[in-house]
């Protein structure tokens, strides 16, 4: 993979194919996620929604840990000064916001400990691939804190009120195969294969058409915020319009049906 660093080397990325990997890169403190890392986050975001020629993104941590949430010793500073924490959360309201409005597919590789903010960074993306050693939770209440970067509106609409509730309540860890049974983790990993399995998947959607991709994680993401009826007429008004007007609709089946490889268009 070609490697590329952002402005502050606090996030890396690098390219393989037309997938991006994002690095978070403080693995001496556990990637936190401080206010110069999510501003770091959310220019390489925008940075990567311009490229046309991605289908993927895949974020992971560097070292041990995916990401062990906020900066403690920052938040002390922030606290204190009321409006420049009111743009650090504005910051990190857009950073997840761009991830879940993105037309690219966002992958979280969990190589380690996940917490707080770095559940709520993994919550925003679409599929989550962990090692076996990762270890997830939510962690606020264990320092007297509260989610503040949507944890407590994206987790229980990811395993349910009652489970997310509980999670919060005790601050408690979770293993990989746990956070698999509930529903937060697609797929788990032995951890020296992550990364590869991972890129594996993200080639995987390299070869599906990316209106088809870019409609899925719409019509999911659009339909939870409203009513079962709102989404099923949401469904019906998007795939009218898809199959009517997207050559890669009528590609997709003349493929199928002339037993050869769809040549979808360009995303």
């Amino acid at each position: 993979m070609a490697e590329t660093a952002s402005q502050v080397e606090n996030v890396l990325v690098a390219r393989d194919g037309d997938c991006a990997v994002v690095t978070l890169n403080r693995p001496d403190k556990l990637n936190p996620l401080d206010r110069v890392t999510i501003a770091a986050l959310l220019d390489v975001v925008t940075a990567l929604e311009a490229d046309r020629g991605l289908r993927s993104v895949v974020i992971t941590g560097a070292g041990r840990a995916f990401s062990a949430g906020g900066d403690l010793d920052g938040y002390l500073s922030l606290y204190r000064d009321p409006q420049a924490f009111r743009v650090f959360l504005d910051t990190f309201y857009r950073l997840l916001a761009a991830i879940e409005r993105s037309d690219k597919i966002y992958i979280a590789a969990i190589n380690g400990p996940c917490v707080a903010g770095g559940l709520e960074l993994l919550l925003s993306c679409d599929v989550v691939i962990a090692a076996e050693t990762a270890t997830i939770g939510d962690g606020h209440l264990n320092f007297g804190q509260l989610p503040g970067a949507g944890g407590s509106q994206r987790l229980p609409r990811a395993i349910g009120a009652l489970r997310a509730k509980h999670l919060m309540l005790t601050g408690r860890m979770i293993d990989a195969a746990e956070a698999e049974r509930i529903g937060l983790v697609a797929e788990v990993v032995p951890a020296s294969a992550l990364l590869d399995r991972t890129l594996a998947f993200a080639r995987d959607l390299g070869g599906k058409s990316p209106a088809g991709l870019r409609g899925a994680k719409y019509l999911v993401n659009q339909g939870l915020n409203g009513t079962l009826e709102s989404g099923l007429q949401l469904e019906i008004a998007y795939v009218h319009n898809y199959a009517t007007t997207e050559p890669d609709a009528t590609e997709g089946l003349v493929a199928f049906k002339e037993k050869r490889k769809p040549a979808y268009g360009c995303a």
